[in-house]
């Protein structure tokens, strides 16, 4: 539906809850869903510009813009913003991913407006300080050194790039030592000037607060930013050739990391429920296959998991083992056949109605709050899927079968990359 002042309106009726979608002129898609239980309003405001949008040259752009743009306004500097802020015991912060950047807010419904206004001023003039840039970056270089000493995420960061080649998922959102090294004040602000834009942004508002209400207060602050005159640039990502292979790498660690990779789908994709709900079954809780297979009846696991991000693009499926280093070839055998396993043997009824119980109730709990809701629906529509992604996710979980189950692994659980980091020894014989 269409008002008269050009803002397009849709409204959709979930359990227990409205959600209304309006556009405004300026292409600023705002999702509203009125909650009064509590005097407390949450936003989540996204900008459909991640690391995947990042050069290779600039892995670590995106995080390192999320770390300065609350460093200072036009018109505010790094303490009056704070100030502003914990005046009025709101929260207020950022954040990046592959896929979109986000900044997040919580405050008492008669804040609202002023924590609004000053996020709108964050987005729209950040000021980005010299000196706030070099110290951010330092710290980012910091914190990729010391990740450097955690098996697990050397684990993670090889497989990942033997699995993604020269595409952005290839990289970890930090970025690398060498590149952040060479990031300065000027590729924040080429970034900020090129995604930070009204038709490219989603702002999802959950609380006291009514759909009219919360509509004014964002015409109020952001109804006067123009879009450019030039389009969004559009993302052109390379093919992925799949070309499974192993990758080890030896650290004097206590025990040995070995990961299995699979390339899947993204949230795009028919497939997405299914393997959503296989990751679930595998390496979800202490309940889950893996963990009980692996760990309890065998003792191989200090740790063992799977997990499948949701992606836009195409997605990692891992599976996981911590282990002492002498069990590292028979881990890696055991997590093999557990994978193997979904290809050729259909969950039993009991185990599929177990995982999709599990995973329609962490769901449900996972929109328990204000601030929780408000970044789901936002996410939703961050990537294109829309809100009506939320009913249709549950009824496909509820609806799918193990045939449907089996036939997905058979397509995507191949042969898979490995990665292992361990002991010198260990690595070798595996």
């Amino acid at each position: 539906m269409k008002t008269d002042n050009g803002q397009y309106i849709a409204i959709a009726s979930q359990p227990n809850k409205q959600i209304t979608r309006t556009v405004l002129s300026n292409g600023i898609v705002v999702l509203v869903t009125e909650n009064p239980a509590a005097d407390i309003v949450a936003a989540r405001i996204f900008v459909k510009a991640g690391s995947c949008r990042e050069a290779t040259q600039q892995s670590g752009l995106v995080h390192l813009l999320a770390s300065v743009l609350t460093k200072g306004t036009q018109n505010l500097s790094s303490l009056e913003i704070a100030e502003q802020v914990e005046s009025v015991g709101a929260s207020l912060g950022t954040d990046a991913s592959a896929d979109y950047f986000l900044l997040s807010l919580k405050t008492v419904s008669s804040d609202f407006l002023e924590i609004l206004a000053l996020a709108a001023e964050l987005l729209r003039s950040p000021s980005f300080p010299e000196l706030e840039v070099e110290l951010e970056r330092r710290w980012l270089m910091q914190s990729i050194r010391s990740q450097q000493e955690q098996p697990f995420t050397v684990a993670f960061d090889q497989l990942r790039q033997a699995m993604y080649q020269n595409h952005p998922y290839a990289s970890s959102g930090l970025g690398t030592e060498a590149t952040v090294a060479n990031l300065c004040r000027d590729d924040l602000i080429k970034y900020h000037q090129t995604y930070f834009r009204p038709d490219n942004l989603v702002i999802s508002i959950t609380g006291r607060i009514t759909a009219t209400e919360a509509v004014a207060a964002i015409e109020k602050v952001f109804g006067d930013w123009q879009n450019p005159t030039t389009p969004l640039p559009v993302l052109q990502l390379p093919h992925i050739e799949p070309q499974p292979y192993q990758i080890n790498k030896s650290q004097s660690t206590q025990q040995s990391i070995v990961m299995l990779g699979y390339l899947a789908p993204s949230v795009q994709q028919s497939d997405y429920v299914a393997l959503k709900l296989l990751s679930t079954y595998l390496g979800n809780g202490l309940s889950s296959r893996l963990f009980v297979e692996l760990r309890e009846k065998r003792g191989l696991a200090y740790d063992v998991s799977a997990f499948y991000p949701t992606r836009q693009g195409i997605a990692p499926f891992v599976v996981y083992i911590g282990t002492a280093p002498e069990n590292t070839a028979i881990a890696l055998n055991g997590l093999r056949t557990e994978v193997e396993l979904l290809c050729t043997q259909p969950l039993e009824e009991y185990a599929l109605q177990a995982a999709k119980n599990k995973i329609l109730g962490q769901y449900a709990l996972s929109k328990q709050t204000n601030a929780q809701i408000a970044q789901a629906y936002g996410w939703y529509e961050a990537l294109g899927l829309g809100i009506e992604f939320d009913t249709q996710f549950q009824q496909q979980i509820a609806a799918v079968t193990a045939t449907q189950l089996q036939q997905a692994a058979c397509r995507y659980f191949l042969t898979p990359y490995i990665s292992i980091v361990g002991p010198e020894e260990a690595i070798n014989l595996s």
